[in-house]
């Protein structure tokens, strides 16, 4: 396969799980509700996405890069929600 296609693939899997995060950061923002988030769930999540992020940075791989930093961000921001309003 194409060195193209497969970073174009990986792209398009990046930019799916990335938007998964933000009707979910985007509820919490508005409601301020994170009563049913499971705050361990995404304790290890923004930290696998940091490990993630590292590793694609050490390996040069833009759409790892891409999407975990992105994704980092929306995650981490619903933790943070998490911790601050319960």
């Amino acid at each position: 396969m194409e060195p193209l296609v497969i970073k174009l693939i990986g792209f398009a899997a990046a930019t799916c799980t990335t938007v998964a995060y933000a009707p979910q950061a985007i509820k919490v923002w508005k409601t301020r509700s994170t009563g049913d988030i499971s705050l361990g769930m995404f304790l290890v999540m923004v930290l696998g996405l940091a490990l993630w992020l590292i590793y694609g940075l050490l390996s040069g791989d833009a759409p790892l890069v891409a999407a975990n930093a992105i994704t980092m961000v929306l995650a981490g921001g619903i933790l943070v929600m998490k911790l601050r309003y319960g």
